[in-house]
């Protein structure tokens, strides 16, 4: 038995436009963060700042996208015939909000506690300290680690939807 669901149905064009736009800066973000955890002089103060700007570019939207999930007319939730699949699908978009947050607050908390803002107000590396000593800045590359597992996982979830089902769900996600 095959389920169909409407690809008719799309999300609002506000979160359209902010899945994609945080779609690309997530992308640019962990690249972007592995890079500069690898480096150093002067040339990383830049870096710092320009992914921490990014960052907490990604939560204003987060917080606008979590108001419009509340407030904005959405899609049904897509069906598969699979309770798991079902329950699944639900569960990947949760995280997804809890994993941006939670980035967020370790990113903050690492650049409170390891001389990051002392480091960007000044403009002197030397208010940094080892990346060894800073622990929120462990927790940050985890949840970094546990992101582009989950953004592989939808993607795949995608592709095997599209498989399976010969339904082309981005539809629901494209403007």
């Amino acid at each position: 038995m095959k389920t169909t669901n409407d690809l008719n149905q799309k999300y609002s064009t506000a979160t359209i436009a902010i899945h994609w736009v945080s779609t690309i800066l997530i992308l640019i973000l962990f690249p972007l963060g592995k890079y500069t955890s690898g480096i150093e002089g002067e040339d990383k103060l830049s870096l710092i700042q320009t992914h921490a700007l990014l960052g907490l570019a990604v939560l204003i939207l987060t917080l606008i996208r979590t108001w419009l999930f509340f407030k904005s007319k959405r899609p049904a939730d897509l069906k598969t015939n699979s309770k798991i699949n079902d329950k699944l699908i639900i569960w990947v978009h949760n995280l997804f909000y809890i994993l941006l947050f939670a980035i967020t607050i370790s990113g903050i908390a690492a650049m409170l506690s390891g001389g990051y803002v002392e480091a960007l107000e000044s403009q002197n590396i030397q208010y940094i300290k080892a990346e060894q000593d800073i622990k929120a800045l462990g927790g940050h590359e985890l949840l970094a680690l546990i992101m582009v597992i989950l953004v592989l996982a939808h993607e795949a979830g995608v592709i095997k939807h599209y498989i399976k089902n010969k339904e082309n769900t981005l539809k629901r996600i494209l403007p």
